[in-house]
């Protein structure tokens, strides 16, 4: 046999042929099962490991009501109408459907594509509700489907919008808590895994299976009470109208604790719809985001500083002749004729500039505004009342604004002279009244803040870890002295509307704008800012009007607005008048 394997070339080609087959099959499985081994396992993986990810449910906002928290901004079901060209029909009837009951939820153009019968999938309406949903399945139209999504959802329209911000089509916040919050709110996927058979049955051995739960977003409560951010909305929508103004903010604080009570710009838009949105602008609060010269409000931190540091007492005179001259220039009173020798009570509530520049030098040698007087204005300006710096607010957008230190070279006695008025810095409407807070609460400084807590798994609040006290920015009796020439300067002019029987004090402010480098004072920024209360201080309030090219008034425009709000607050509060 073998002499014939030897002999035959046919056989001994079919051996060597059959071994070669043998070494290639041999090389074939060793390069499947030993090189190609792990790409092997991860594509069985696929086939046998089954993955679905679980959706974590988008933490809720919640504002205040009366000292209860109430929903504002929350997540619900929507459905997605759409149709299967191929297998559909009856277009006439699927269009009569949508019009019938989607309206205005129906898709530009989606009629056309009916027609397509390569199609799967046309979307014909989105943002359905469940009980449109129902009405459309009730009319059995073959090849329509609806599709279950989660919507974020304003039930408030447009209130509070710039605070909330919105969530955008790729499911992330965008401005205010949204944006701030973004991934507190979102939470986290959860993720189930496990082996199948081929029969897709799962199986319940295996290293592989994973069942981790998604954690749902924090559900988050604002300080911001609904009623107040409504009739402070209400208010400021009211004045510009009544002003012809185009542009206004209003802030409302608890100048006890630090907590915003409403904050407000207009114009402003709905969350639900911001794609209509075509100026940007309208998304910013114009409160925390804008910084401007605030005018003779500032004229309160002044006073203040002259008192704390023993340079000036209220009724401490000086020669008023409506003029001061600081370095080469030569600062002028807008009101003139309160001449003499006048208390800076009297200076105060006239708005006098020469007043102020007066305190700034008696912090120095009493006849200029020296390093020593420049370094006593900037160290209660920003160092204590902490003007021209971020307050930390939880809400995205927030610019510092500046306060020139009198270190820098641009810091000079001409700037701090017109500081001591409100000119020469920029600053934001909450740090100007979470500072005047400070003024009219005894003296003491809370960092402001807009989140009051959240709500615990089982539905109840959980209030927020109380905002540190900064410092002690005034003394007490400081304080109460400046109370009581707000009161009075309120008392001159603007108290004939106040509700009988409570303690309102305030201080007007006329900013003019710088137009071409040049101060416009046919462009100017007005605005009001007080507080009101019983045996202390219980709110504050901050009011800003202006306008393109027009000219408007701190007592004229503004601080009716505040009017308005303080004495609604008064009876929302409960408070009980003197005597």
């Amino acid at each position: 046999m073998f002499s014939q394997f030897r002999t035959h070339p046919r056989l001994r080609l079919l051996a060597i042929i059959t071994a070669l087959f043998m070494m290639v099959f041999v090389v074939r499985l060793f390069y499947l099962q030993v090189i190609e081994h792990d790409k092997y396992v991860a594509l069985a993986r696929q086939e046998q490991v089954k993955r679905l990810v679980i959706p974590a449910k988008r933490g809720e906002i919640y504002m205040m009501d009366d000292g209860r928290p109430v929903k504002v901004v929350l997540n619900q079901t929507v459905y997605t109408m759409f149709a299967d060209p191929s297998i559909m029909t009856d277009k006439k009837q699927v269009i009569k459907a949508a019009r019938d009951v989607a309206g205005g939820n129906v898709v530009d153009g989606y009629k056309s594509l009916l027609d397509n019968k390569e199609l799967r999938y046309v979307v014909i309406a989105k943002g359905l509700s469940l009980k449109q949903a129902e009405l459309v399945k009730k009319r059995s139209l073959n090849g329509v489907g609806f599709q279950a999504e989660t919507e974020r959802v304003y039930p408030e329209n447009t209130l509070a919008a710039q605070t909330f911000g919105f969530v955008n089509a790729s499911d992330k916040g965008q401005y205010g808590i949204e944006e701030k919050f973004n991934k507190e709110l979102e939470g986290k996927d959860g993720l189930l895994q496990s082996i199948t058979d081929v029969s897709n049955v799962p199986l319940t051995i295996g290293d592989q299976n994973i069942d981790i739960p998604a954690k749902n977003g924090r559900d988050i409560v604002l300080t911001l009470d609904r009623n107040i951010q409504a009739i402070t909305e209400e208010a400021l929508a009211a004045g510009l109208k009544r002003t012809g103004a185009t542009n206004g903010s209003a802030i409302v604080m608890d100048p006890q604790t630090g907590k915003v009570l409403a904050t407000a710009s207009l114009p402003t838009y709905n969350p639900g719809k911001y794609y209509r949105v075509t100026n940007a602008e309208a998304f910013n609060n114009g409160s925390i985001s804008t910084p401007y010269e605030p005018g003779s409000v500032m004229k309160t931190f002044t006073l203040a500083t002259g008192i704390d540091k023993g340079a000036i007492e209220p009724n401490s005179t000086y020669n008023n002749t409506d003029y001061i001259t600081v370095s080469d220039r030569t600062i002028e009173n807008l009101t003139k004729g309160q001449t003499g020798k006048i208390t800076f009570q009297h200076a105060f509530t006239w708005s006098l500039n020469t007043g102020m520049v007066t305190v700034a030098q008696r912090l120095g040698d009493g006849k200029s505004i020296n390093y020593t007087a420049r370094t006593a204005l900037y160290q209660y300006f920003h160092d204590k009342f902490h003007l021209g710096e971020n307050t930390g607010i939880e809400v995205s957008g927030e610019n510092s604004g500046e306060i020139i230190p009198p270190t820098d070279a641009q810091g000079n006695a001409v700037r701090y002279s017109n500081m001591t008025f409100g000119q020469g810095m920029n600053l934001t409407m909450l740090q100007v009244a979470a500072g005047f807070s400070a003024v009219v609460n005894g003296g003491t400084y809370y960092k402001p803040t807009i989140i009051g807590g959240s709500i615990d798994s089982d539905g109840q609040l959980v209030d927020a870890t109380q905002k540190k006290v900064v410092d002690q920015a005034i003394k007490p009796s400081t304080s109460r002295k400046m109370q009581s020439m707000l009161v009075k300067a309120r008392q001159a002019f603007y108290a004939y509307d106040d509700l009988p029987g409570y303690t309102i004090g305030g201080k007007t402010g006329t900013s003019q704008t710088l137009v071409d480098g040049s101060y416009d004072n046919n462009q100017t920024i007005a605005s009001y800012l007080g507080y009101g209360g019983d045996n202390k201080a219980r709110y504050v309030i901050m009011v800003q009007v202006s306008a393109k090219g027009k000219a408007f008034d701190g007592g004229k425009d503004a601080m009716p607005i505040f009017t308005d709000i303080s004495n609604w607050m008064i009876n929302y509060l409960k408070l009980q008048p003197k005597g």
